[in-house]
């Protein structure tokens, strides 16, 4: 199965910045996710419950796509592991605004 290298999955991130060796983790790719982050969280507080469970959705099948192939030892593990970091939070914001 090929991954779709430029398909956005955090905010403008592309898979292949997360999977690549380019842009580096130090401290690039760190900064790129929390201003991402940054911009995603406040978004959030413009969107209707349909628009949140769409991002939710899309969220959840980002995180599905990154890590469909975590045994490949060749892909840049600890971005793997940053971007699920950073996707679970907002999962969990978009979720805690659904519910209250």
């Amino acid at each position: 199965m090929m991954l779709e290298l430029d398909k956005k999955v955090f905010g403008k991130i592309l898979t292949r910045e997360i999977i690549g060796a380019e842009p580096p983790l130090d401290p690039d790719t760190k900064e790129i996710f929390k201003k991402e982050f940054s911009i995603l969280t406040k978004e959030l507080e413009s969107k209707s419950q349909t628009e949140l469970a769409r991002i939710l959705e899309e969220q959840t099948n980002a995180r599905d796509h990154v890590n469909s192939r975590p045994g490949a030892m060749a892909l840049a593990q600890d971005k793997i592991q940053l971007f699920n970091e950073y996707n679970e939070k907002y999962i969990k914001t978009i979720e805690n605004i659904i519910n209250s």
